[in-house]
């Protein structure tokens, strides 16, 4: 095996929860396959031709964005208004430099909004309507409207959780757990390029019916998204609030780099962490040399990566 095929590494996750096989029909299975397999190409030609590990992710979330069965982007859920806020971060290992968005309405593709955030702006995180104001400055063509965003099957969704909401008292209740995989979900990708960098990059349309204004994990720095050189890159997915009191991307990387643990063992130790909290979900993460780890703690979660020999692997269910 090829030495060189070690020095670059991508992982690609399209969010996780309450996912059964027997609750997928074989023709969806192979949708959300092929979607994740594209963001493994798209992040990977940028790794083979010498890339940087922030082209990658960038790349890869982006593929997600558009796909509208992921929820991010084009496929991003409604909130209890019936509008769509969008949340997305990215992350440089090397100078530790952030950018992310939240509660964005017209952009389509909100990880490359937060990479200009990061390069552009003296600021890491902007939301709503300022920072689509930022984004016409850099040139980004907004949408006229939400239309881009309607999709029947998330709007109807939302009146499912409406309804159900209503049984159980309302939004007002302090609780944080939505385990279906129909309510929730984020895309992410970590990488490793030929120069030692690594790169983190998260996306989301957040929680079916959450209020408006509510905002996740996904752009808080260290709590969905962390990339530090000296340890490893992290995106996660799940019950955003307890990604948010935990700092779990954070988390992660500080168990490896003052702790000593291998990647896997601080990504699961973080996911116990979180359910002693009663919250649910996953990571994945490519530390400084190449490892990887895909864990979660729910019945599933779309994810890909790219074995040593350059072969897509990607995975739905549980082992």
């Amino acid at each position: 095996m090829p030495e060189n095929r070690r020095t670059i590494g991508l992982v690609v996750h399209g969010g996780a929860g309450t996912i059964e096989r027997s609750k997928i029909s074989p023709e969806a299975e192979r949708e959300y396959r092929a979607g994740l397999e594209n963001a493994l190409r798209a992040g990977w030609e940028v790794l083979q031709k010498g890339g940087k590990s922030l082209d990658a992710v960038e790349q890869a979330v982006r593929v997600l964005e558009d796909d509208p069965h992921f929820n991010a982007g084009r496929g991003s859920v409604f909130t209890a208004a019936g509008t769509n806020e969008l949340d997305a971060a990215i992350m440089d290992g090397k100078t530790s430099m952030a950018g992310s968005v939240a509660a964005v309405k017209y952009v389509k593709n909100p990880i490359s909004l937060a990479r200009l955030v990061m390069e552009k702006s003296p600021h890491v995180t902007m939301m709503g309507e300022g920072a689509e104001a930022f984004a016409k400055e850099q040139g980004v063509t907004l949408l006229p409207d939400q239309k881009y965003f309607f999709i029947q099957r998330r709007w109807d969704e939302l009146q499912e959780e409406i309804k159900a909401a209503k049984k159980k008292g309302g939004t007002g209740e302090k609780k944080f757990i939505i385990s279906q995989e129909k309510l929730h979900g984020t895309v992410g990708a970590v990488a490793l390029d030929q120069n030692g960098n690594l790169a983190a990059a998260t996306s989301t349309g957040g929680k079916t019916n959450k209020l408006a204004g509510r905002v996740g994990d996904t752009p808080v720095i260290g709590a969905g998204c962390y990339a530090n050189n000296n340890s490893c890159a992290v995106s996660g997915t799940g019950d955003g609030e307890f990604f948010i009191m935990t700092a779990a991307a954070h988390d992660v990387s500080a168990l490896m780099e003052y702790g000593g643990k291998s990647v896997r063992e601080a990504t699961q130790i973080v996911l116990d962490k979180i359910a002693k909290l009663g919250g649910t979900g996953g990571f994945i993460a490519i530390d400084k040399d190449g490892n990887t780890a895909l864990r979660f703690n729910t019945t599933g979660m779309y994810r890909g990566f790219v074995d040593p020999d350059g072969k897509f692997v990607v995975e739905i269910y549980k082992p």
